[in-house]
């Protein structure tokens, strides 16, 4: 299946987070917990540069808590901060202003050495839907950032104060101009960060059923009830009938089929399982 969605928003966001780069002191890297490998997007680095960052593996209530471990610590073997969260709750808020100071440290004192009382600014940036505006608004006292569990809410730049001596700047989802890794796109639209509009459901759910049932196949037979045949065509007509989704004259109607197993991994009913594993 190839999906290409590059709206003009997109190229708009890139070029007003290429003009903000130099107004902020670090940047806030927003992975969905889900696809940390697949979230992390070529079209950032020429951006960001060489910006501290701190890597947040947001919606870890969705994976399994060993999984997102692992990814902590493979980032951290990489030289970065990172810290997992379900930015839906406000308990890691603490603990996330604690890695965003730590990392800019250096220039609060040397700011303090002048006498200044710095201000650390920092550009929230990520895939689209992978929670930066919950995030920010996760940190914040009182709601600020506009939020929707959809790709493409947030359009333009939004500075936030959210107290502690911290500025974040709210910055749109972007994706890859191209897609070049097909398995990367698929995944991308599984977590949500492609409007459903562009990916056909029933094309995304035959790939999306090749990448469970390599990955957590006994997770497909504990839902659906049994074991479903290898084949994703035949596995969605075996949906369909288990789900009584049947059309006239008796046909498995397995474009409603294809909508169920997205929507099944999109709620969790799969189970906490990660599509990206090291």
């Amino acid at each position: 299946m190839r999906i290409h969605w590059f709206p003009g928003h997109m190229a708009k966001a890139v070029r007003m987070m290429r003009d903000e780069a130099k107004n902020v002191d670090s940047v806030v890297y927003v992975l969905d917990a889900r696809a940390p490998a697949s979230c992390l997007n070529d079209a950032f680095e020429p951006v960001i540069g060489s910006k501290t960052r701190l890597y947040v593996l947001n919606k870890a209530d969705l994976v399994a808590r060993n999984e997102v471990i692992k990814w902590t610590e493979h980032f951290k073997k990489q030289g970065m901060e990172c810290i997992y969260t379900d930015s839906l709750s406000k308990k890691d808020a603490p603990a996330i202003i604690k890695n965003l100071m730590k990392i800019n440290a250096g220039i609060v004192e040397r700011y303090k050495a002048k006498g200044v009382s710095k201000t650390v600014r920092a550009m929230v940036i990520g895939v689209p839907n992978s929670g930066k505006s919950t995030l920010i608004n996760s940190l914040s006292p009182v709601k600020r950032a506009v939020t929707g569990n959809r790709p493409g809410v947030t359009r333009g730049k939004q500075w936030i104060s959210v107290g502690n001596g911290v500025e974040l700047l709210d910055s749109p989802g972007v994706l890859y101009p191209d897609f070049s890794d097909a398995e990367k796109a698929v995944k991308l639209a599984l977590i949500g960060s492609v409007r459903d509009e562009v990916a056909d459901v029933t094309e995304l759910a035959k790939e999306g059923y090749a990448i469970f049932s390599g990955l957590f196949p006994e997770a497909l037979e504990k839902r659906y009830g049994a074991q479903l045949p290898s084949d994703p065509d035949a596995a969605l007509e075996a949906i369909a009938v288990r789900r009584s989704l049947i059309l006239r004259g008796g046909v498995p109607d397995v474009e409603r089929a294809a909508a169920v197993l997205v929507s099944d991994y999109r709620k969790g009913f799969l189970g906490n399982l990660p599509l990206d594993r090291l």
